[in-house]
């Protein structure tokens, strides 16, 4: 693919994978298998990054005073890119800068193309892995799509993809999971290339306990808000289905419905009337 992109590389306090992760993407643009610009976002960083990254003449280094977050760095560099062909990547030499030139074949036929963790050589830590298949699973039946990757950070996308949805981005490490659920809820072409993961350089900012019920809230805040009936409905069959057995338990033991019956009956009914009308209003929204 000849058309240029803006590559995104979200950094905080990643100075000892940051030089050679911008030495693989200089290479690639040495080597015409791209073209376009470099764009560092310094999140805050206390440490050298700074300082490397300003030593690249032909890299852009845009910088947060203070640190904001993921997220919030990507949407900066999205602000300041150049291009509509848009790459994110890690500072910390985890994803092989040599696979994009898969991802980008696949952007002929794509809105979005993710570089999914299934390569030969996958570094996950342990600690990450439960909540990241439960995680993809509850993705998926909400999504009603497979998803490989839900939240891989190696990833080419439109920016005119990102623009339309950036209000719902988040700050934080919640930005590939929000794109993914918009852009799948919403039937946009997304690919999923397997890739290479290697184990990280420097200390991640990732806490598996504390960002797990967040990615979990997000997940099914997203599909409420494109597809609500994915929740609605569930939850209004549960409901009926324990109505209908309390109403069974009551009559054989009581010869009567007894007052749980009737409200378990009555909130399905309602659970399923908010789900109806927030679907209406999604598709009108989206006329």
């Amino acid at each position: 693919m000849n058309e240029p992109i803006t590559v995104l590389i979200p950094a905080f306090n990643e100075e000892n994978g940051i030089s050679n992760v911008l030495d693989a993407f200089l290479g690639l643009i040495r080597n015409q298998v791209i073209s376009g610009e470099i764009i560092v976002i310094n999140d805050g960083s206390t440490d050298g990054t700074a300082s490397i990254v300003k030593s690249f003449e032909s890299v852009r280094l845009v910088e947060h005073e203070t640190n904001r977050g993921y997220g919030a760095s990507l949407k900066t560099g999205i602000r300041n890119a150049n291009y509509n062909l848009i790459l994110i990547a890690d500072a910390d030499g985890t994803y092989p800068i040599d696979s994009i030139p898969q991802l980008l074949e696949r952007m002929y036929e794509s809105d979005m193309v993710v570089g999914a963790r299934l390569g030969q050589h996958v570094r996950i830590p342990v600690a990450r892995r439960p909540a990241k298949w439960l995680l993809g699973k509850l993705a998926r039946y909400l999504a009603q799509r497979d998803i490989p990757d839900l939240n891989s950070g190696l990833r080419i996308f439109r920016k005119e993809l990102a623009e339309r949805f950036f209000p719902l981005f988040p700050d934080g490490f919640s930005f590939t999971i929000t794109i993914t659920m918009a852009a799948l809820t919403n039937d946009y072409r997304v690919r999923f290339v397997p890739v290479n993961y290697y184990k990280r350089t420097g200390k991640s900012s990732i806490r598996p306990s504390r960002d797990f019920f967040g990615f979990l809230s997000l997940i099914v805040r997203m599909t409420v808000y494109f597809n609500p009936l994915r929740v609605f409905l569930p939850a209004s069959v549960f409901l009926f289905l324990i109505g209908v057995v309390k109403a069974g338990i009551d009559v054989y033991l009581h010869d009567a419905f007894g007052v749980g019956t009737g409200l378990a009956i009555l909130t399905a009914f309602l659970i399923l009337c908010l789900g109806l009308l927030a679907d209406l209003i999604i598709r009108r929204t989206h006329l």
